[in-house]
């Protein structure tokens, strides 16, 4: 993992982290990489928003990872600041080197960097893997999710 460097996405890195996020079978049914402008418009959001960090993992000149960690400053758990990480993506080639862990580690040092009293994440409930390596991480399904589409 030395040859990893966990960087801020750039917009030339959005063709590379969509075609992660496509590259499952939910992605598969809800992105798009053969149109990357509603990408860009969304980048050019999170890039002014001081409280996204959308990163990605970089090796050599290849993007292998993305996540998006987001900083939510709150009133509840005694004014705590929260974190929420979104859209973790791994390269079909790099799965289970470990670099989903380090991406995750990033994240959660970045929270307390950040003084975060609390990391959290959704997952769809059909990615059992998923949910097996977030506890294995120390995360706990703690909670039941709810979504509108909107």
């Amino acid at each position: 993992m030395n040859d990893l460097q966990i960087r801020s996405a750039t917009a030339g890195d959005l063709a590379a982290i969509v075609a992660m996020l496509a590259d499952d079978p939910l992605g598969a049914q809800r992105e798009s990489p053969d149109d990357l402008t509603p990408y860009t418009v969304a980048f050019e959001r999170l890039a002014r928003d001081p409280n996204q960090h959308l990163v990605v993992a970089v090796r050599g000149e290849k993007v292998v990872g993305t996540l998006q960690l987001t900083i939510i400053p709150g009133l509840s758990r005694r004014g705590s600041t929260r974190s929420i990480i979104e859209g973790v993506r791994i390269h079909s080639e790099e799965r289970g080197s470990g670099l989903g862990s380090r991406l995750m580690e990033w994240a959660v040092e970045e929270s307390r960097r950040q003084d975060c009293r609390l990391v959290q994440l959704t997952s769809d409930a059909t990615r059992t893997d998923a949910h097996r390596f977030y506890e294995r991480l120390g995360f706990e399904a703690s909670h039941l999710g709810f979504k509108l589409s909107l």
